[in-house]
């Protein structure tokens, strides 16, 4: 395990709608767009990944691998699908490292991606909610129009009762993360803006999503398609690839840890498996939640976010809203938590996320997001991705090799 693990290259496609993209199409394009980051040619890849969360059920489509496959260059190459929800973006990531690290190639490739809207670029807001929502225990759908929204509501509920937070202040992470997407321009939400007040108002599209839980439109992320790709090597990779380890990032650390899918009958506000995952990471990176001043995390509502934040070590359970409230999650702050704009403003194409989130972290680290987003000092970054009502975490800790 003394290997050490590099992102060589990211690329992502604008969040929002892909149209009339086919699913062959996009992972092409997922391919060909991050090889032309660093002007290789996929042959040079050596295995991938490919994860997804609605192939099945919105797409009609199986066997990603051998759609990938269909690339020149990456036929007759050891490539899996992987699905873990939401989570299945970091944990097409963890194969691939798990391939290299297992001696299968020294250069890999992990793509993301999801097609949630149709060739017009609208959506079934019911068949989504439906779709989402196999992947919730079966126990707990029953009376539910939109299940994974309602879950989410009873853990927001939740989180406003026991820790005294308000309302606001989840609400304030919204405003703060749709500021963030003005300054991406791959970001889908990056021509809205949103005052507190209006995060507040009940009123046009802002709405209660379940009556009497708190859960509102702005505290949501967004249907969104789009896909992300990274490639990864080792150290020999790198010299294949041509490519200098001052361009590159370290995957210090990694980690993946899944509680019981049920909600029911366990602390979703201090989540077993994503503590562990992110203790894990910090353990193996030799790192402390002290060195992060960036982070990328899973805000698939605003609850999560400020769950996201005491996983992620910056404050203790129950302060997460708070520590957005004060300021410390600016660019300019403690850390610089979803400076893409999250889930919440940048999209949340639910496969492509957890690829994304080390994309973002790895531009921020090379100093290549926009200026206005950019950290100026980024010692580590971490990220957090999850799937479920809080069940799958993927944790990981990068930093520039020294």
């Amino acid at each position: 395990m003394n290997q050490r693990i590099y992102i060589a290259a990211y690329n992502q496609s604008k969040f929002g709608k892909l149209m009339d993209m086919t699913v062959p199409q996009i992972l092409a394009n997922a391919v060909s767009g991050v090889c032309q980051e660093i002007k290789v040619e996929p042959s040079v890849i050596d295995t991938g990944s490919v994860g997804s969360a609605c192939n099945f059920t919105l797409n009609q489509q199986g066997l990603l691998s051998g759609l990938m496959a269909t690339v020149p260059g990456l036929e007759g190459k050891p490539i899996e699908s992987v699905e873990n929800a939401c989570a299945s973006g970091g944990q097409a990531v963890l194969s691939v490292i798990y391939k290299l690290l297992g001696g299968v190639g020294d250069v890999g490739i992990a793509i993301g991606y999801e097609k949630m809207r149709n060739q017009e670029g609208k959506m079934d807001g019911k068949l989504i909610g439906e779709v989402l929502g196999y992947y919730s225990h079966p126990n707990e759908r029953p009376g539910k129009v939109f299940i994974f929204p309602h879950l989410f509501a009873e853990i927001m509920q939740c989180y406003l009762q026991v820790y005294g937070a308000s309302e606001s202040d989840l609400a304030q992470i919204a405003v703060n993360e749709y500021q963030n997407a003005k300054y991406n321009p791959l970001a889908q939400m990056n021509k809205v803006q949103i005052t507190l007040e209006q995060a507040m108002k009940i009123e046009g599209i802002n709405r209660y999503v379940v009556d009497g839980l708190p859960l509102k439109t702005y505290d949501c992320s967004q249907i969104t398609d789009g896909y992300a790709a990274l490639i990864l090597a080792t150290e020999e990779g790198l010299r294949k690839l041509g490519i200098a380890k001052s361009e590159c990032v370290e995957i210090a650390g990694y980690a993946q840890a899944t509680d019981p899918l049920q909600k029911e009958g366990r602390n979703t506000l201090v989540p077993t498996g994503a503590y562990r995952a992110m203790r894990k990471a910090y353990e193996m990176a030799d790192a402390l939640p002290a060195d992060v001043n960036v982070a990328e995390i899973h805000d698939c509502f605003t609850v999560a976010a400020a769950i996201g934040t005491e996983v992620l070590g910056k404050t203790s359970p129950g302060k997460g809203a708070r520590y957005w409230v004060e300021g410390k999650a600016s660019v300019d702050g403690d850390c610089a938590i979803n400076m893409s704009g999250g889930l919440i403003a940048k999209g949340h194409p639910v496969g492509a996320t957890g690829v994304a989130m080390l994309g973002s972290c790895f531009r921020q680290l090379k100093g290549k997001a926009s200026k206005e987003i950019q950290r100026k000092d980024p010692k580590v970054a971490a990220t957090f991705n999850i799937g479920g009502a809080l069940c799958a975490s993927v944790c990981t800790v990068l930093r520039n090799p020294a």
